[in-house]
């Protein structure tokens, strides 16, 4: 038996076990979390590449192909040169930023040689991928900075120590204009205007510059030049990743594969990728308990989504606590538990993950608010005039903007609670509410600010704030 296969059993008869137990879930993190630096260099060809597309969305030409490459890489003693491009763009790193890595990880543990290409180049011209504008170009300063970021935060899901660093300007830069255009000249422009968000933008009127034509190609001259055997992107990368195809043709190569990961929902359930534009994310450099809080908010649907791009659970132990959702022996809320832990521990360890799990708890499953010592507050007196979108976003730090506080209230995650001593009774705010000041609110809703005889709450998603005069 393989070492994963191993490790699958194991966890395989906990999942059966009860869920709500403190010892058992202590027991599934630390199985599971471990898989996260598990050596998968003795699986067979076969199960390398079924556990490669088995958290994919494209492997092109085919998961066949995939297969057969990795056995004759085996045959020949060598592992594949598997590419991953990195433009970095951005300090800040979510949640969403990490399911390419997890599957380069399993890569990187399968023995395979990978190569992180850091688009010094390409980043100055900027991936127009999904984009209804132009990128603003960065500065060297900016990228050096930004590297640094990203590998300080996604460092807990991949082994940064054990990859080739490749920057794409030791080729790009010293190009020559004749050269280019011969490679320009055998790629079809029509491949390159197909692209969605290109049409979008041209049939909306705005501006698409040749720079961002070229992207694809100067791209796809980066597989080339390392010649690649596998290269791995978001699903929005798909068409930049088959130009790298393309061109590797013309300089007369052996094709890439293809691998293309899914992009993962948002928090919010409104069904947009996870993005810091939408605060719909989950923050990387997060505390262990807001890690906690924010996976507990998401909607019960993408448990499973999440659950298969977020953790190295294998489908087969997914298949086990649905199989429990669907007969009733497992409740949604203790799977939920069990999800947000595995995220925690992937980046803070067990034990901080069974801290969050506990203060989660004692934060959210007491039956009375004001045994809660430790809520954030916010005071009428002081800011009773300001909307509550205002109080959210700038008072209480619940919300990013006033936009995606406006979005809470519209999905039901916008409450006012009021405690008495014969329980709690939860108000839903609509949108126009939150429009209001919160002065206003509170005195509709109760008589009078503070008009709840043991307290007044205001509760965004899964945050809850106590409400003063």
């Amino acid at each position: 038996m393989t070492r994963l296969g191993a490790s699958v059993q194991r966890a395989s008869a906990l999942l059966a076990q009860d869920l709500s137990s403190e010892t058992t879930v202590r027991q599934l993190l630390a199985e599971t979390g471990a898989r996260r630096s598990l050596d998968l260099a003795d699986l067979p060809a076969g199960e390398q590449a079924e556990l490669i597309t088995a958290r994919t969305v494209n492997v092109l030409p085919s998961a066949e192909a995939l297969a057969e490459r990795i056995a004759a890489a085996q045959a020949a003693g060598r592992g594949l040169c598997v590419k991953l491009g990195i433009d970095p763009t951005a300090a800040d790193v979510h949640l969403g930023h990490t399911v390419p890595m997890i599957v380069l990880s399993r890569f990187q543990r399968m023995g395979h040689d990978v190569t992180l290409i850091i688009g010094d180049i390409t980043a100055k011209i900027g991936d127009p991928s999904g984009r209804s504008s132009e990128r603003p170009p960065l500065t060297d300063e900016d990228i050096a900075r930004n590297l640094a970021g990203y590998r300080d935060q996604v460092r807990p899901f991949f082994d940064f120590g054990r990859v080739r660093y490749r920057h794409n300007s030791e080729w790009l830069a010293g190009i020559t204009l004749p050269r280019l255009i011969g490679i320009l000249s055998q790629v079809s422009a029509s491949a390159l205007l197909q692209r969605e968000d290109f049409r979008k933008r041209l049939d909306a009127g705005h501006g698409l510059s040749m720079s961002e034509l070229i992207y694809p190609v100067a791209m796809a001259i980066d597989s080339a030049e390392i010649e690649a055997d596998v290269e791995l992107g978001g699903v929005d990368q798909l068409l930049n990743l088959q130009m790298g195809r393309r061109v590797m043709e013309i300089y007369g190569q052996t094709p890439q594969l293809v691998v293309t990961m899914p992009l993962i929902e948002g928090t919010d359930g409104s069904g947009a990728k996870m993005s810091k534009s939408k605060g719909n994310y989950i923050a990387l450099s997060a505390s262990p308990e807001d890690l906690f809080g924010k996976v507990m908010s998401i909607p019960d649907r993408l448990m499973d989504p999440y659950l298969r791009t977020l953790t190295e659970w294998t489908d087969a132990e997914v298949a086990i606590v649905t199989g429990r959702l669907a007969d009733g022996t497992l409740h949604p809320m203790d799977l939920k538990r069990v999800l947000a832990g595995e995220i925690v521990t992937a980046l803070h360890g067990v034990d901080a993950a069974m801290a969050a799990r506990d203060a989660f708890a004692a934060q959210f499953s007491r039956r009375s608010f004001t045994e809660v010592t430790a809520l954030p507050e916010v005071s009428l007196a002081e800011h009773g005039a300001e909307t509550v979108t205002t109080v959210l976003t700038k008072v209480l730090d619940f919300t990013p903007s006033a936009s995606a506080a406006r979005r809470l209230a519209k999905q039901n995650g916008l409450r006012l609670v009021l405690e008495t001593a014969d329980g709690q009774q939860a108000a839903a705010l609509a949108e126009e509410d939150a429009l209001r000041p919160l002065a206003e609110v509170v005195a509709e809703r109760t008589g009078g600010p503070g008009g709840a005889p043991d307290g007044v709450y205001l509760k965004a998603g899964r945050k809850l704030a106590r409400v003063r005069d």
